[in-house]
């Protein structure tokens, strides 16, 4: 796993919101700290091969797809979820004229590029 790659903590964080859970509930069904999980969330410490199998089975996903390697849900809506105020943006974009999808358009054209 890439030590700078947000995947990891941003899946943590989207499944622990996905069924409701502060960071103090998952937590405690790890037997680690609030401060330690919350350092795995934010991409600060790597979990150990022991700690990814238990957030593997807490979650019932694989590790594959905790560390980036597999795809379970939809990555669009991983992030949707995330960022409230994407969803928005995103959820309204049908509302846009064409002149403005054109230029999104050319603006996420050359974002690809980079």
């Amino acid at each position: 796993m890439k030590k700078n790659s947000p995947v990891f903590g941003n899946r943590l964080k989207f499944l622990r919101k996905q069924r409701g859970l502060k960071q103090e509930e998952v937590a405690k069904s790890l037997n680690i700290s609030r401060a330690r999980y919350s350092h795995y969330e934010n991409n600060h410490v790597e979990p150990d091969i022991e700690m990814l199998k238990n957030l593997s089975r807490f979650y019932n996903v694989t590790i594959d797809y905790l560390v980036g390697n597999g795809n379970q849900n939809n990555d669009k809506d991983e992030v949707l979820d995330i960022d409230p105020e994407l969803k928005l943006w995103y959820r309204g974009l049908p509302s846009n004229g064409e002149k403005d999808m054109l230029r999104l358009k050319k603006i996420w054209d050359v974002f690809k590029e980079e």
